[in-house]
Parts: C-alpha cells; sequence; structure tokens
C-alpha cells in the first residue's frame, strides 16, 4: 500500500491580504466625473439646439411677414411726378424686362420719376418669393452696366423701417460717376438710378419711393 501523499504547500500569492472586489467608495468617485461629464454635454447640446432653434424660428417669421408684397407705381411721390412721355414709358419698360430677364420675377414694374430739374430718376423692380435677398439683390446691380464699368463700390445702407437689405453704389453715365441704389427682402427687389445727386440725397429718396410703392399683405 503506498503512503499517503504529503499535504501540499501552500502557495503564497501576497504578503498582505488584498480584497478580491473594488471598493464602493472607488467606484462611486469614478462614477461621479462621467456623471458629471455626460450633465454637461447634454446641456451644451440642448443649447445648441435652442439657439438653432431660435435662428430658424426668427428667420421663418422674418420670411412669413415679408414674402407676401406689392409693389405700384403711384403717379406722384414727394415731389416727383410720373413721366407719362412716350420716352418715358419705353424706358420704364426696358428697365423691367431687363430685370425680369436675370430675376424670376411674379411681376415687374417701371417709371420713370421727374422734378422738374432734367435728372429725372429711373425706379424699376418687382415681386417675388426671395429665399436670399441680398445675393439677388447684387446679381440685379449686375444689369446696370455700360461700356465705361459696372456697378462699384457696393455698400450697405440704412434699409427703413421695411427691412430687408438696402445697398448703393456708383456706375459711370457719360463719363460722370451715378449712384445707384437698391433694395430687396423676402418678397420684393428694386433698383433706381440717381444722375446728378449725393449717394446721401439718393439713399433717402430711395426710402421715400419704398414707402410709397411697397405694401404687404
Amino acid at each position: 500500500m503506498a503512503p499517503d501523499p504529503s499535504p501540499a504547500e501552500p502557495v503564497e500569492i501576497a504578503s498582505d491580504p488584498f480584497p478580491l472586489t473594488e471598493p464602493v467608495e472607488e467606484k462611486a468617485e469614478e462614477k461621479a466625473p462621467r456623471t458629471r461629464t455626460r450633465s454637461i454635454v447634454l446641456g451644451s447640446l440642448l443649447a445648441v439646439s435652442l439657439a438653432g432653434a431660435a435662428v430658424f424660428g426668427y428667420a421663418g417669421w422674418r420670411i412669413a411677414t415679408q414674402k407676401d408684397a406689392t409693389l405700384q407705381v403711384p403717379p406722384q411721390v414727394g415731389a416727383f411726378k410720373l413721366n407719362t412721355s412716350d420716352n418715358g414709358r419705353s424706358t420704364a419698360e426696358y428697365l423691367q424686362t431687363a430685370l425680369s430677364a436675370d430675376v424670376d420675377l411674379d411681376r415687374a414694374v417701371g417709371a420713370v420719376y421727374s422734378d422738374g430739374s432734367g435728372n429725372d430718376v429711373l425706379f424699376f423692380g418687382g415681386t417675388t418669393l426671395l429665399w436670399t435677398p441680398e445675393n439677388d439683390l447684387d446679381t440685379a446691380f449686375g444689369l446696370i452696366s455700360d461700356a465705361q464699368g459696372s456697378v462699384t463700390g457696393l455698400h450697405a445702407v440704412t434699409a427703413g423701417p421695411l427691412g430687408g437689405t438696402m445697398k448703393c453704389g456708383t456706375t459711370k453715365s457719360d463719363g460722370t460717376d451715378m449712384v445707384v441704389c437698391g433694395w430687396a427682402d423676402h418678397g420684393s427687389l428694386a433698383l433706381a438710378m440717381f444722375p446728378g445727386r449725393s449717394e446721401t440725397d439718393s439713399a433717402g429718396l430711395l426710402r421715400e419711393i419704398r414707402a410709397a410703392t411697397q405694401t404687404r399683405n
């Protein structure tokens, strides 16, 4: 009969006792920063979402309030009277036809206004839903050009109570500078040429013409 095997020697793993599970307190300490980080991220995403909603809400409100516009040509604007001569009518028709060729409009108008000084104001514009009014206005300024050059020095000016975008620049006419101004919003676009006038006077006159010609439904 074989002798009994000797008892197994204990295997020493460590000199000091150690826990087999992680301390509960350490888990709590590790979890807390992750929770705070997630809260910060979620809060930031929420803030960005709310800001985006506010921007889109404002843009939607602006489109809704501007899109249904009407342009009419009154017989008189301040001291200026509508030029109903054959030359005045043909010039107005030419201008509105040229504008309609480059900007897709539902309805176009044109007019020549005179104040007796010999420096007639040429006005033309139209109505439609414009998603990017400023870009469309810049395109419209490209219509006004001749052999001497196009409109230069375009810059924003005060649009007045009807809002939208209004700009003025300068072109050449018979070798002299002539101010050109225009406006655009989500429902209308118009340009006017002001020979013999300063930019300040021209911008003010265009705001006066706009107030007399534009209405919103």
